[in-house]
């Protein structure tokens, strides 16, 4: 049956294999808990999970994307002028609707901002949390030792809590597994280059999200490369998602935290034609190419240790190394307009949408910012001012032909 199938039928599988991974997860995360193994909750890529695997533990990770119940639970002991995601990951937890965190032996949390910090406290209370000290300056010379030392630290943690060992042999496999989750993950966004695009933007995303709950790597590994080559194919046959003679608006995404908009934002741009061609931000394209340094003579948590510091998260300062990123993509891609899209109370990554709205402009490329949250009531303001954004840049196109 599997052979009858058209190339396009088969790359649907995978995609909707990818789309559906998160509720696969939860019950093969139910089935690993009650087998013995050791589950790891996480929030954030800072959770290394280089280390994690490496221990033959699984690592998932856990809610805190949609609104009801979780944040108006949330409410009631949390201010309500937080950041959606913290309020969201909280609720979850404590209204015990994510059974990735009630099924999980230990929550990772890390410092990135101050509510997510003060939130640990109390979510201490409710699970078994480790949390993981963060340097917030992204200088090798001022921060990597000791960031090294932290990430030592979380390691013997996990040894001596669970009778674990997590050798450096072990380390390099998880290190080279992951390195392909990276490089395969950068060459669906090279996909976003083509005219048009032989992928789409929530194609690109579902696949990003996949990453965290398809926890059979090697699965997920194949999966994800037969997923490139249909989609390479169905391309160079005039098959892919855009006729070969569109050439939709090319909408470069900023952000984090996004995954809970999904639908009243990235769903809008494309729902109105456009083509979002890649993302910026701690997911963005330079970070996604630069894999952790595999070679044997290496020391397997320096390298991790190297790897992470340079994740281009807005808690970073300076941060310019998201900046750069930012620029490189601009002229790689092409890209006709940028979108910045902020959750409320997310300070670092709302302040700098003031420089990313900069770099833009000195790139000539027109910069759109909208402010939202995971609660309802926003769509129709949303998709009136993305609507607007789009009919300019359509009618600048226009305009320069």
């Amino acid at each position: 049956m599997e052979s009858n199938r058209t190339p396009s039928q088969e790359l649907q599988a995978i995609l909707d294999e990818f789309a559906g991974a998160k509720k696969d997860a939860s019950l093969f995360v139910k089935e690993a808990a009650e087998h013995g193994d050791i589950v790891i909750g996480s929030f954030c890529q800072y959770a290394p999970m280089e280390i994690i695997n490496a221990g033959g533990m699984h690592n998932v990770l856990l809610c805190g994307f949609n609104y009801d119940p979780p944040i108006p639970l949330a409410e009631t002991e949390l201010p309500a002028n937080l950041c959606p995601l913290i309020k969201s990951s909280y609720g979850n937890i404590l209204g015990e609707t994510c059974p990735f965190a009630f099924y999980s032996d230990l929550i990772v949390g890390e410092t990135t901002c101050d509510g997510k910090k003060k939130m640990y406290e109390m979510l201490a209370e409710l699970k078994d949390m480790y949390v993981i000290h963060l340097p917030n300056v992204p200088d090798r010379a001022r921060s990597l030792a000791s960031w090294k030392a932290e990430l030592i630290r979380f390691k013997e943690a996990l040894e001596a809590r669970f009778g674990v060992e997590i050798t450096d042999e072990r380390l390099r496999q998880s290190i080279r597994i992951l390195n392909q989750e990276r490089s395969q993950m950068a060459q669906l966004y090279e996909l976003g280059k083509l005219d048009p695009p032989a992928a789409t933007g929530l194609q690109m995303r579902s696949v990003m999200t996949a990453e965290y709950f398809m926890l059979d790597k090697q699965n997920k590994l194949a999966k994800a490369q037969r997923m490139l080559e249909l989609m390479r194919q169905q391309w160079a046959a005039g098959q892919g998602p855009y006729r070969p003679e569109q050439h939709p608006l090319r909408i470069l995404v900023s952000g984090a935290g996004i995954d809970g908009v999904i639908d009243k934002t990235m769903g809008v741009i494309e729902g109105l034609g456009a083509a979002i061609v890649c993302y910026e931000g701690c997911c963005g394209i330079g970070n996604m190419r630069r894999p952790i340094d595999e070679s044997p003579d290496a020391d397997p948590m320096e390298a991790i240790a190297e790897k992470y510091l340079e994740v281009p998260c807005a808690v970073m300062s300076p941060n310019g190394r998201r900046f750069d990123q930012l620029r490189n993509t601009l002229a790689e891609w092409q890209v006709d307009g940028v979108i910045s899209i902020t959750v409320h109370a997310c300070t670092p990554f709302d302040v700098e949408s003031h420089t990313i709205g900069a770099i833009c402009q000195e790139a000539g490329v027109p910069f759109l910012h909208v402010r939202t949250d995971y609660s309802p009531g926003d769509e129709g303001q949303l998709r009136t001012r993305i609507e607007a954004f789009l009919e300019m840049l359509q009618e600048r196109r226009e305009a320069e032909r």
